[in-house]
């Protein structure tokens, strides 16, 4: 059998090293397919260290509404006004990232863990320099049309187009492959007409930009405890404390912590732009729930990919990933509506169904 042929990423990273054994990848990423490699003859200056070429992966589904065409025009954009982010080169015609050396902050502080003091401070920085960064300063190419952005301010305008983004790109333009594993999991319409009903009704706070995926994979600390913030790929403009409910949805901060963090960053927001955490401790809760769930029609698709993607899978690895969406279903149970959460055994039926209806070997008879 012969080698599939090389990505275009993979070829232009070859190209531009000028050898092949210094490429490295294809790094682990969801969005795309990476190759990390040194440009030849650069040994000190600005194009020294190693680079990041990439392509989108094929046939990729989005979770999440972006709102900048592209990363790299936007790391150039911000550039100055916030720190501890990839430079951006051309060479040939492509764009380049630089790769940060380090490990991730998962690496050091696993999720659900506390994280030091001084980690903390450098995030607070990062927010404070990004609701320094207002609409009108970032004039980028956009993805969404000028009639389908907020105004300034417009809170709830922001929240119905990420309700609307998970209603009709997630669960819309998916149920001909998983409708019959939402209907299993008591998912439908009406979900978001729960939804909507309880997350809306948000204080106006004035937009900035927001990373939109802060969670410990995105964080790099380098050999001087310098954090770094990677995979902008999700930024848009909007509500500040969106960005918030966001990082504390994904970074897992143990319980006791999270109310602190909060606190630390309303204190931080003020002293930039006075308004900026106007009304949080009503509205917190409420974009946390938008998050949780907003997880539950995403973790359903990822979960059933990766088990179908699994040739060898049996109902001892459904039934685990079946828990862990249990899990997920009961956080959201209240924006959802769901006066019940399907139990676990429901669940592991519901996922080898799927999976024996969609081809793959490993939907057989559940214990």
């Amino acid at each position: 059998m012969s080698p599939e042929p090389a990505s275009l990423a993979r070829l232009h990273a070859v190209e531009m090293s000028g050898d092949k054994g210094v490429v490295e990848g294809p790094l682990h990423g969801y969005h795309h397919e990476t190759y990390v490699f040194p440009l030849p003859g650069e040994l000190e200056g600005e194009r020294s260290g190693r680079w990041k070429c990439r392509e989108p992966r094929a046939d990729l589904l989005w979770f999440d509404r972006r709102c900048f065409d592209s990363e790299e025009q936007l790391l150039r954009a911000i550039g100055g006004k916030v720190t501890g982010i990839p430079d951006i080169i051309e060479v040939g015609g492509i764009g380049l990232q630089r790769f940060i050396e380090g490990n991730t902050l998962a690496y050091f502080h696993k999720s659900g863990t506390m994280i030091p003091g001084g980690i903390v401070r450098q995030i607070m920085g990062l927010f404070r320099q990004m609701v320094d960064v207002r609409p009108d300063v970032l004039s980028i190419d956009r993805r969404c049309e000028p009639d389908d952005r907020p105004d300034d301010g417009d809170t709830d305008g922001f929240l119905e187009r990420l309700v609307l983004f998970a209603e009709q790109r997630v669960y819309r333009d998916n149920l001909e492959r998983f409708g019959g594993l939402f209907e299993d999991l008591w998912l439908g319409d009406e979900s978001f007409r729960h939804l909507r009903k309880n997350v809306f009704g948000l204080a106006r706070r004035p937009f900035c930009l927001l990373h939109a995926d802060l969670h410990r994979e995105n964080f790099i600390v380098d050999a001087e405890s310098r954090l770094w913030t990677i995979d902008w790929e999700l930024a848009m403009l909007g509500d500040p404390l969106y960005d918030l409910a966001t990082h504390l949805h994904l970074m897992r901060y143990p319980a006791r912590y999270e109310r602190a963090v909060a606190q630390l960053w309303c204190e931080t927001v003020e002293g930039v732009r006075v308004g900026s955490s106007s009304g949080w401790e009503h509205d917190l809760e409420r974009l946390l729930n938008y998050k949780r769930a907003q997880s539950v029609f995403t973790d359903v698709i990822r979960t059933a990919l990766e088990l179908d993607a699994d040739a060898e899978s049996g109902w001892w690895q459904i039934a685990p990933a079946a828990f862990k969406l249990r899990k997920v279903l009961a956080a959201a149970a209240l924006p959802l509506g769901l006066d019940e959460v399907p139990g676990t055994r429901r669940i592991v039926s519901a996922l080898a169904r799927w999976c024996r209806d969609h081809g793959s070997s490993h939907g057989g008879d559940v214990p």
